[in-house]
């Protein structure tokens, strides 16, 4: 992929995919960052050990930065987006939510989670496969408030954004640009992802009130 400072379309093709990935949960965000950010890393890794333009060790620093932002900031957009579409969806949303178990879980933890200080479902969500689609139309649907979400949705997507970028930096400077270093990158975002909608799983709804019999 080369550096970022000579590609400045990737940004913007980073940017569009992890904000439109909160609807296609499909698009490879988190694939396209963890490969931008080992391309830039293997890159400069190699120009220093060659000794060929005299690259300090700290050159990527501006570029790793740059990208964490990007994919944040792109993330709390999509989040945003999600959360106002779900929240002015009217009947139609609400009909095509409840016949979703995952979006009506959502729901229903999100209604005293988030007031509770229980953010770390919309943490959680953002490292699980397609969690963070589930808590955006989910917390927009329920019209939880925007000052309950939205700091924790910009927090959840600045973990996400620089886990991602450092998972691609290391693996670029251990195993050099190439496909088996964005690979084991890759893979341990996927295991993250995989412990956290585990996790997501097995969190008991601790506020609902039992129902009489």
């Amino acid at each position: 992929m080369g550096s970022l400072v000579n590609t400045p379309w990737i940004y913007v093709i980073i940017g569009m995919s992890v904000l439109l990935d909160v609807f296609l949960p499909v698009l490879p965000s988190g694939i396209l960052v963890i490969a931008a950010a080992t391309a830039a890393a293997g890159t400069t890794t190699a120009d220093a050990v060659g000794a060929a333009r005299g690259v300090k060790p700290d050159a990527d620093v501006p570029e790793m930065l740059a990208l964490v932002l990007c994919a944040a900031t792109a993330s709390l957009l999509g989040d945003l987006v999600a959360y106002r579409l779900a929240w002015r969806g009217g009947e139609r949303l609400d009909r095509a939510i409840a016949r979703s178990r995952r979006l009506t879980a959502a729901q229903q933890k999100l209604g005293t989670a988030l007031v509770h200080g229980g953010g770390t479902l919309v943490v959680l969500a953002r490292f699980a496969p397609a969690g963070r689609s589930v808590v955006s139309l989910g917390a927009g649907a329920a019209h939880r408030k925007a000052a309950e979400f939205l700091p924790w949705s910009a927090l959840a997507g600045l973990m996400w954004a620089a886990y991602s970028v450092g998972l691609g930096y290391l693996g670029g400077q251990w195993l050099g640009a190439t496909w088996l270093s964005t690979a084991v990158s890759v893979l341990s975002l996927f295991a993250v992802g995989t412990i956290a909608g585990y996790v997501m799983s097995r969190r008991p709804a601790n506020h609902e009130a039992p129902q009489a019999s």
